[in-house]
């Protein structure tokens, strides 16, 4: 069954169940079908095919489901974007994916409007904003205008479902292309390994549903089973209203990344906790490596461990999971879901003995490429092995150990950054001679980013000029946390690596902006 038969179902259990809550607004399941259905009629009335791609740049919001959904029953294909990306990152992933629709809401459809010329390969637009109704299709009227009845678009589940970005390189973007079939069978085994039903009722906060983690694990997995899922807007200075939603809610589950479990932890520590949390069964950490000192102080705060969880884009969302029980080890991602295979080789692809570090490969519901680059995509799956570029080790139980990556990329806050975007603006400065982008690490988010800088002979530039000529040309969340000026660039600086060991009595958690 393809990914349209999750909500399909959901809707003739749970009709009138919310399946989504968002502020004061409660959707139904039976309304999502609806609304999907019509979004499906509508990008048939304008002439979209089964194949073609409709691009999403939306917020977590009931109307993104709707979207989503009507996407699949339409037999299309789903770009989830991060509303952050810049004009010139748009028009490069769009030149690569060529979508025939965006349904875009305001912001960020304000700021594009000047670059709309440029996304050549749109035919239609759909706004969320009454305020441009009349200069492109308004979602309102797509609602009104077509029937609610299902749509009957044959979908082989081999299909593609969706294409995710995973954030760069701009100039040479891989969509990481994702199946009926991989989507489907990592949500259900993911909603069936934290023992979801009907009655669980999962947060959705600072993992948005573009996300893969937060589109699949979260959102996906509970419609699967029934839930209900509870939007939080907001990120860092939105945690007490998260943590204020749980309590009214009564929030069963929490997925997220592991700078908001240190958000939790600097609350309680300089305010105390003021929410009631014990509805809480499950936390789940993911996106990026997650600290002991994490774990042990959240345990000491709130009481509760976070079970910690490994994947990527590439795998759909997680492949391993820590026992939820609580019974895993420290530093550990946890062992493969059902649903996977993992093992560890060495650099001529051979298995390599509990205990060794190596190259993390998984077999399983893996993507199936990347989006028209073949060459690419038989570069990391070989021999039904996709090699994920993370470094690593098994126990002799299965548990896996993450230390460190053999690709160049940072993740901050949980968000894939490439350094070669950066360097690309960096290099194009008038002043800049040569530069370097690295990860610096952080115990709170992860890594920050750090640009090296050679400027040309006799040139000065300040700190300042270079961020501010980076606002506009990438996405906020890539520019430099530390600009250092440098005669001369290093020639090999090493990927990420864990660190061995961290004492929390040495870890200051302050400073999580």
């Amino acid at each position: 069954m393809s990914l349209k038969f999750i909500l399909e179902n959901a809707a003739r259990h749970f009709a009138d169940k919310a399946a989504v809550v968002i502020g004061e607004r409660r959707v139904s399941f039976a309304r999502l079908d609806e609304d999907s259905n019509r979004v499906a009629h509508a990008l048939i009335a304008m002439g979209v095919k089964k194949g073609d791609r409709v691009a999403m740049i939306q917020a977590s919001n009931p109307e993104f489901v709707s979207v989503f959904f009507g996407i699949m029953k339409a037999g299309v294909i789903a770009v989830p974007l991060d509303s952050r990306y810049t004009a010139d990152e748009l028009v490069s992933l769009f030149n690569d994916c060529r979508p025939r629709v965006l349904a875009v809401e305001n912001p960020p459809l304000e700021s594009l409007l000047p670059a709309l010329s440029r996304f050549d390969s749109i035919e239609h637009v759909v706004t969320f904003d009454p305020e441009y109704a009349s200069q492109f299709t308004d979602y309102r009227e797509i609602l009104t205008k077509n029937p609610a009845s299902s749509v009957d678009v044959p979908v082989d589940m081999d299909d593609i479902a969706i294409i995710s970005y995973t954030g760069g390189p701009t100039q040479n973007p891989h969509g990481v292309a994702l199946s009926h079939q991989s989507v489907r069978t990592e949500a259900i085994n993911s909603a069936e390994v934290f023992q979801q039903t009907d009655k669980d009722v999962l947060m959705q906060f600072a993992l948005p549903m573009y996300h893969q983690f937060g589109l699949t694990s979260v959102l996906l997995a509970s419609i699967y089973k029934g839930g209900t899922v509870v939007v939080v807007p907001g990120t860092g200075r939105s945690i007490d209203s998260f943590m204020e939603t749980v309590e009214r809610e009564k929030g069963t589950i929490y997925m997220g990344v592991p700078y908001i479990y240190s958000l939790m932890i600097n609350v309680a520590r300089h305010e105390g906790i003021r929410h009631d949390l014990s509805s809480l069964r499950i936390c789940v950490s993911g996106g990026a490596p997650l600290e002991p000192v994490i774990i042990n102080m959240f345990m000491e705060y709130y009481g509760k461990k976070i079970i910690d969880i490994w994947g990527q884009t590439e795998t759909v969302s997680q492949a391993t999971v820590s026992p939820i029980d609580g019974s895993g080890k420290i530093g550990s991602s946890g062992k493969p879901m059902p649903c996977w295979e993992i093992k560890i080789f060495d650099d001529n692809d051979s298995e390599l003995s509990p205990g060794q570090e190596g190259e993390i490969v998984a077999r399983g519901p893996v993507m199936t490429g990347f989006y028209n680059k073949p060459e690419a995509t038989a570069k990391i799956i070989r021999n039904s092995w996709l090699h994920t570029g993370d470094i690593g080790w098994m126990d002799e139980d299965g548990f896996l150990f993450i230390t460190g990556r053999k690709r160049r990329m940072i993740i901050l806050k949980g968000q894939n950054i490439f350094p070669d975007d950066i360097e690309e603006v960096l290099a194009a400065h008038p002043k800049i001679a040569e530069v370097r982008v690295i990860g610096v690490a952080d115990i709170v988010r992860g890594e920050t980013v750090k640009a090296l800088v050679r400027l040309k002979s006799g040139e000065t530039v300040t700190e300042q000029e270079i961020r501010q000529y980076c606002q506009g040309r990438m996405a906020d969340y890539k520019l430099p946390r530390d600009i250092e000026f440098v005669d001369t660039i290093p020639g090999v600086i090493p990927n990420w690596t864990r660190p061995k060991s961290v004492k929390a009595a040495n870890i200051r958690l302050e400073g999580t902006g």
